[in-house]
């Protein structure tokens, strides 16, 4: 079988990254990833005290940029998000600042979902985002939450709805992501849209290739990352429902996200290891893909191999300490969620102290909203990768769950 390639761009896309390289020939300052030009298109006119201690926030910064711009082998498009990504950041650290900060716990503990990339989370989520009775953040309300505060209906209509073009844009430079993970402005998003101010934020080797970046971040202390998430939330929280969250990179900061949110209800799903690390390099590869005209499937395949034995790891470490007591922990395999969907449904209300309703209509309501197969089937294999099974399952043998 031979290697992953990546999708084939369509003209439209072809002009688009051609008018972005020209750009980047014309006005290289532009797409430079130098922190000192980042911040000060972030700070504009604002204080720039008001990003509060550079220790929470400043080598973060730097450790992304240089990494993105060392490790990261990116197109002019590619640069151009980096940067944009960095000065959101600060913009949104900024904002944030301005608002209260409160240390008070959620009214109720978060719901939350978590487990190894590929693993399930965005099916189960998604399904559980239809109960009216949680409440899942949709992709805006993570990248501007202050802007919600406060906010007219009609309001918030406009600032979900503002993250369309930026959407329209992404399927047209990659559609093969439709089909590996749907996204859109009114779909439940991942917390890690939220983690970006502080620049301590596993999510960002999904669409980029950080390994300076992400080896870094695994001596990194995620509290104040969760503190402020914890903000976010308490800030967009208008109506009183409990919180649904979402994020396969909740696994190795367990004690980070317990702190933050004592008493959660952590729904952590497991998978068989090789299909986990085949399918999440698949993620990454074409996430990348639209980034950089050089993804290695090989070297996203050893990546997500090495990430995926840390963050197991460090999860079962969380799960032998005294502190996972803070928390309740369901584990949930992945086949026993597509097989009887509805009881994983009732098991994760008995813990969560919730009535479990009906939850086979719930199940059937939601296929026939989001048939499964209407973007397209995504096909991987552990060799398309250069994934050897044998080694996989040997060596992450004893931070997996085995039969």
């Amino acid at each position: 079988m031979k290697p992953w390639k990546p999708p084939q761009r369509t003209p439209q896309a072809e002009a688009v990254y051609a008018a972005a390289e020209a750009d980047r020939a014309a006005r290289p300052d532009a797409y430079a990833l130098s922190p000192e030009p980042v911040i000060a298109a972030a700070v504009r006119d604002a204080d720039p005290t008001g990003f509060g201690d550079p220790a929470l926030w400043r080598e973060g910064l730097d450790r992304y940029l240089t990494s993105a711009r060392d490790d990261g082998r990116l197109n002019a498009l590619g640069a151009r998000m980096v940067r944009g990504t960095a000065v959101a950041g600060l913009r949104a650290r900024l904002a944030m600042n301005r608002l209260p900060h409160t240390d008070r716990p959620l009214g109720e503990p978060p719901i939350v979902i978590t487990g190894g990339w590929r693993t399930g989370t965005t099916f189960l989520y998604r399904l559980l985002a239809t109960d009216p009775r949680l409440r899942a953040p949709l992709p805006a309300e993570l990248a501007v939450p202050w802007r919600f505060a406060g906010a007219s209906p009609e309001r918030r209509e406009e600032l979900i709805d503002s993250g369309a073009a930026a959407n329209d844009l992404l399927n047209l430079l990659n559609p093969a992501l439709a089909t590996v993970h749907d996204h859109g402005p009114r779909l439940p998003e991942e917390c890690v849209v939220a983690m970006n101010s502080g620049f301590r934020n596993w999510g960002a080797s999904a669409t980029v290739r950080l390994d300076g970046y992400s080896r870094w971040l695994a001596d990194q202390d995620f509290t104040d990352t969760y503190r402020r998430h914890r903000h976010v939330l308490a800030t967009l929280d208008d109506d009183g429902r409990r919180w649904l969250l979402k994020a396969p990179a909740h696994t190795p900061e367990l004690p980070s996200l317990a702190g933050a949110f004592p008493g959660a209800c952590v729904v952590f799903l497991h998978r068989d290891i090789v299909r986990t690390v085949a399918s999440g390099a698949s993620l990454f590869c074409v996430f990348r893909s639209t980034y950089s005209d050089h993804v290695d499937p090989a070297d996203v395949g050893r990546f997500q191999t090495d990430q995926t034995e840390l963050w197991l790891r460090r999860a079962h470490a969380f799960r032998q300490s005294a502190q996972a007591g803070t928390i309740t922990i369901i584990d949930v395999d992945y086949d026993d969620l597509v097989r009887d969907t509805a009881a994983v449904l009732r098991r994760i209300y008995a813990a969560a102290g919730l009535a479990a309703g009906d939850p086979a209509g719930m199940v059937d309501r939601y296929h026939a909203d989001h048939p499964r197969t209407v973007k397209g089937v995504h096909h991987y294999a552990p060799q398309d990768f250069v994934l050897d099974e044998a080694e996989i399952r040997s060596r992450l043998a004893p931070w997996t769950p085995q039969p």
